[in-house]
């Protein structure tokens, strides 16, 4: 993994079955805990099965690059199964990250 992973190292991991990868990338794109990094992949792996949530995990991209934090929030929220007040801390780590 690159010293600086994103979102696209995190897909890859996923989509060939290494979720301890996976886990590791987002504990760094979104600040999360090892064990919170885990549970969002699994989630995310779970979806990722359902050919019409992917273009909706990829509207993350858009959403980042706009001002609307609820939107990102919420997006993290669907697609990583983070609760209110970890989707918030992971949209400021998103923000800081990409800004």
């Amino acid at each position: 993994m690159p010293s600086s992973p994103t979102f696209r190292d995190f897909a890859s991991q996923i989509f060939a079955g290494d979720l301890a990868a996976a886990s590791s990338t987002l504990e760094v794109l979104l600040a999360l805990p090892p064990e919170r990094a885990r549970a969002a992949a699994d989630v995310f792996r779970e979806k990722a099965s359902d050919p019409a949530f992917l273009p909706r995990a990829m509207s993350l991209r858009t959403a980042v690059e706009g001002a609307d934090d609820s939107a990102v929030a919420a997006l993290l929220g669907d697609c990583f199964g983070l609760d209110d007040d970890a989707a918030a801390a992971a949209t400021r780590a998103l923000r800081a990250r990409y800004a």
